[in-house]
């Protein structure tokens, strides 16, 4: 109902306005039709404002507000260009001509600095608080190797992370150089890595930006180090799968968010003395060892499981060894295991 009396007001004020332009005598007295073309002109303007906001239902408070800022800036230098012209031109009606013009120029020149640059910025708005209802607060900026890998879909998709996600160019780039490749496995590699973030875009609960801005120091520095550089410069979290990068971003102080961390904290814990079954499918490095792997690619290195390679074996866990390339298990084998489905 608000929204119904804003709009009605809004064609209102836009008939007056055009009442108020037919009356400062500007229009020439023939033809006499010609006022009223004016007024239906302004009126279907009006009209068209409201629609377009109809149709546009979704809204950002971000673009809003840079409208918002950028049309009051304008509103401001328009008031003081204007008085620094009125004592140069005589005439009122061209100084109210010139002030439209230059309102006309200002306001759409604040706004549109604005708008190109809100992600650089945040307003603060004294005594109005917005609640958060689905976005965080530090944006998580990703790397190639997770849009490759595609696990983070699968992640993003489970809602347990409300941030919105940041793409930067580069990395774009860098992904759309492996899908053009002339290596065969890197050209499917960087295939699916565009699949995935097609994936991430399609899906309207997820907020993924793509970043264009650079600051100047990141023009000669790798991709590796543009994304540490531009994770601490919007204070945010780095999601990556890279070990190495891990570490430059930690010795950066820039938070890191990853993936293989987060799979082996959902793996299942196996303790020291815990008997579990396994296939053997290979031949371990040391004597008499064998080597199988748990459903979830664990690595499982048995003790005198050698002469039972291929073959399902019960072994009892000696001890664990956790890394963030990942998780393997030691063992000792005790028995082969009996028949039906594998215990863990």
């Amino acid at each position: 109902m608000a929204l119904l009396l804003l709009r009605c007001l809004f064609v209102l004020v836009a008939a007056g306005v055009a009442v108020t332009i037919i009356n400062m005598n500007l229009l020439p007295r023939e033809p006499t039709w010609l006022p009223w073309v004016v007024f239906l002109t302004i009126l279907a303007a009006a009209a068209g404002v409201i629609t377009i906001d109809m149709r546009m239902r979704k809204k950002r408070v971000d673009t809003i507000s840079a409208i918002y800022f950028g049309l009051i800036v304008g509103l401001f230098l328009t008031y003081i260009a204007g008085v620094a012209v009125n004592p140069v031109v005589e005439s009122p009606q061209i100084q109210h001509v010139v002030q439209l013009v230059l309102g006309l120029v200002l306001c759409y020149t604040c706004i549109s600095v604005l708008l190109q640059t809100k992600d650089d910025f945040r307003f603060i708005i004294p005594y109005v608080e917005f609640a958060k209802q689905v976005k965080g607060l530090k944006p998580f900026v990703l790397d190639t190797s997770v849009i490759i890998d595609g696990r983070v879909a699968d992640v993003v998709e489970t809602s347990i992370i409300d941030s919105p996600l940041v793409m930067p160019r580069f990395v774009l780039s860098e992904l759309q150089g492996i899908a053009d490749s002339s290596d065969r496995l890197r050209r499917s590699r960087g295939r699916r890595g565009l699949d995935i973030l097609n994936r991430l875009r399609n899906n309207k609960d997820i907020d993924l930006r793509i970043y264009d801005q650079q600051s100047p120091d990141m023009e000669t520095q790798s991709v590796d180090m543009r994304l540490v550089l531009l994770t601490k410069q919007l204070d945010g979290k780095l999601v990556t799968g890279d070990y190495n990068l891990s570490k430059v971003a930690q010795l950066h102080n820039v938070q890191v968010v990853n993936l293989n961390d987060l799979a082996n904290a959902l793996k299942p814990i196996h303790l020291p003395g815990e008997t579990l079954d396994v296939r053997l499918v290979k031949q371990g490095e040391g004597d008499g060892q064998g080597v199988g792997y748990l459903d979830d690619g664990t690595m499982v290195v048995v003790e005198g499981g050698r002469p039972h390679l291929q073959q399902m074996v019960r072994i009892a866990v000696t001890s664990v060894l956790q890394t963030s390339a990942g998780r393997m298990i030691f063992g000792r084998y005790e028995c082969m295991a009996p028949a039906g489905p594998p215990r863990e």
